[in-house]
């Protein structure tokens, strides 16, 4: 047998890109342009996500107080509300009760039919109001202004 010589085809290396090595590299860069066009999207979210968060959490503070001050009304508007505050602040009795209002330990001298007097209240004066000349004499004089009688 004779060795036959086949000839290899020989590639030529060139400088050219070819054609699939060009549709890679747009798909690279399409690719890479989109990746920083999303984690840009998901950086300017976060805050945007907290400030959701956070009013979510207020909306449901807000709906926690509101079913609260709506039992505290429907409370406050039913009979029981009434009876409680006439019997406690109010010092009212039913027919039958009997008020019994505590006596402190040191009046003992005083006998349960006896009713205390009433106390006279002293009225406070309040200072009167300066016209507004004495403020000004005030102001510029560091004095008091004179009286005029």
């Amino acid at each position: 047998m004779v060795d036959q010589a086949v000839p290899q085809k020989k590639r030529k290396r060139t400088s050219q890109l070819s054609g699939i090595q060009v549709m890679f590299a747009a798909i690279l860069a399409i690719g890479l342009l989109l990746a920083i066009n999303f984690s840009s999207r998901v950086t300017a979210g976060q805050p945007l996500q907290e400030a959701y968060n956070q009013v979510v959490e207020e909306i449901d503070l807000l709906k926690q107080e509101q079913s609260e001050l709506i039992a505290l009304r429907d409370y406050v508007q039913s009979d029981a509300y009434v009876e409680q505050w006439a019997r406690d602040e109010g010092a009212m009795i039913r027919e039958g009760d009997v008020l019994v209002y505590p006596v402190p330990a040191g009046g003992a001298d005083i006998a349960p039919t006896q009713v205390p007097n009433q106390l006279s209240i002293p009225v406070e004066t309040t200072p009167r109001k300066p016209d507004s000349w004495e403020v000004w004499w005030r102001l510029f004089f560091d004095s008091t202004p004179p009286e005029f009688n």
